[in-house]
């Protein structure tokens, strides 16, 4: 079976258990809810993804009177663009939307604005501000974390020294563009860092991280510090730098912080450092129910963030459960 396959089995098994559905509203325990809810995720093939869907759908768990309809993107854009199209016309109470682009998935979200359907946009922000609510991490604001602690490690303010490595996300993600922007921040006031690679897109994945770090090895003898947009590029920058017998030599510091990936290779050494993004389904959902019930919400949440190092993965990992 695919990985995609087991990700869907896993997702259907999950939201069949939770009362929610991935299809219409036409089976008969859907029939006494009171709100019908449409989330429209990206993808679900990423590690980040399938525990946004995980948490969304066990927060769905404890409201007997919503129904959640899940669709998945499948990583596609037009794909994505086509399942908001039909939770439209299937009439939701409200919208909960993940972009998998940012400009993509405007158009689409306000038809859904323009039919009175309230929008809630989770993660990666559209091209208008005409949404009821945006929910998700200051990728600014982590950003500039990961900046401050890539010019400690590499020598603190005033005196940082090295060659850095920064691979980004997809290219048409304001995410990518955000945690570009915050680190540079930190990292542009130091003359002795410099910058080895222009804007490389690892597409948020470990195996294209991988082959760009492959390349970036064969073309520099020193590399000091690798920046991934998030946890699985760090990673595959790790790998390949292990492949060729350089991964000590260099500092990787990721994104995302998920128990079983970025905490777990901090912990293991492979990582430097991690810091967390939180997924913002369960606290969508809550807002969402919370608007349609008649409550106030307010235009923004931002959801905190935490550095992950040695120090602490261990402590992160036994709050988890892991």
């Amino acid at each position: 079976m695919k990985r995609r396959d087991l990700f869907r089995l896993a997702a259907l098994s999950a939201v069949l258990v939770s009362g929610t559905m991935l299809a219409g509203s036409g089976d008969a325990f859907a029939q006494d809810k009171k709100w019908k809810v449409g989330f429209s995720q990206a993808t679900t093939i990423e590690p980040w993804r399938a525990q946004f869907n995980k948490d969304i759908i066990a927060e769905a768990a404890k409201h007997p009177d919503v129904e959640l309809i899940i669709t998945d993107g499948e990583d596609k854009t037009e794909k994505q663009v086509a399942d908001v199209e039909n939770l439209i016309r299937q009439e939701v109470d409200a919208l909960l939307v993940s972009p998998k682009e940012s400009a993509g998935l405007t158009g689409v979200v306000q038809q859904a604005i323009d039919a009175k359907i309230p929008v809630f946009v989770l993660d990666r922000n559209v091209e208008t501000d005409q949404y009821t609510q945006f929910v998700g991490g200051d990728n600014v604001l982590i950003g500039k974390a990961a900046g401050e602690y890539a010019v400690e490690l590499l020598g603190g303010p005033g005196k940082a020294q090295g060659t850095v490595v920064e691979i980004w996300g997809g290219m048409g993600t304001q995410p990518a563009h955000d945690r570009h922007n915050g680190f540079h921040e930190f990292t542009d006031k130091e003359p002795g860092i410099k910058y080895l690679l222009d804007k490389q897109s690892g597409d948020w994945k470990q195996d294209q991280a991988y082959n760009l770090m492959a390349n970036a090895l064969k073309n520099n003898e020193k590399i000091d510090l690798v920046y991934g947009h998030n946890d699985p590029m760090a990673y595959g920058a790790y790998l390949a730098a292990k492949d060729v017998g350089r991964e000590k030599e260099i500092k990787f510091i990721g994104i995302d912080a998920l128990p079983g990936e970025g905490v777990t290779w901090v912990k293991n050494g492979e990582l430097t450092a991690t810091f967390l993004y939180a997924t913002p389904g369960a606290e969508g959902l809550r807002q969402a129910i919370k608007h349609l019930n008649g409550e106030k919400v307010e235009k923004t949440i931002v959801l905190p963030t935490e550095k992950v190092t040695a120090e602490n993965a261990e402590a992160v990992l036994k709050e988890k459960g892991l």
